[in-house]
């Protein structure tokens, strides 16, 4: 038995909702001053999902195109921190400074 083509449809269209929403909160966070450490919950497809409808291919291939450049963000975001982290490190691990300068007139 096959299942209904409303349903079929409401079912991709509450997925590609559900995506939409993630991609929205990425990028929230990615507009954030400060990222802050956030487990986000991995997708995935309701079970029975089947084939796309033709009808949703340009909304999920949007999304797609949103998805990769919010990964690519991302990673350049991440690759950021990391180098500021090091910089901050390197700042903090130095030896206290100590006085150049030598009263001779004494």
């Amino acid at each position: 038995m096959s299942a209904d083509p409303i349903d079929w449809d409401l079912a991709w269209l509450t997925a590609l909702d559900e995506l939409e929403l993630a991609a929205d909160e990425a990028e929230r966070l990615l507009a954030a001053a400060h990222l802050p450490m956030v487990e986000v919950p991995r997708w995935t497809p309701p079970a029975g999902l089947g084939a796309l409808p033709l009808a949703l291919k340009d909304r999920a291939e949007a999304l797609l195109a949103r998805q990769l450049d919010l990964a690519r963000r991302t990673a350049a975001a991440a690759a950021m921190s990391r180098r500021e982290a090091a910089v901050v490190q390197q700042i903090t691990a130095r030896a206290p400074a100590v006085p150049v300068y030598l009263d001779a007139e004494g």
